[in-house]
């Protein structure tokens, strides 16, 4: 019996976690180009500074060890 339940839980969990997926997917939209333009140069910007403080942590690493 409490596997039926366990069974019918789980089948309501997927159910409800697929008409979720399904009302996400209604509601989205594409990107136009000029939207996508900004998420790329934002991004690109995100990466270059991250690289550039990892760099930066790097040369000082190795200025205080002496390499």
């Amino acid at each position: 019996m409490q596997q039926e339940d366990s069974a019918n839980s789980l089948k309501f969990k997927v159910k409800r976690f697929l008409v979720e997926c399904k009302r996400v997917l209604v509601i989205t939209k594409k990107p136009d180009y000029s939207e996508f333009q900004g998420i790329v140069k934002v991004s690109g910007l995100g990466i270059l500074l991250i690289g550039f403080i990892g760099f930066l942590v790097n040369l000082i690493s190795n200025f205080i060890m002496g390499w």
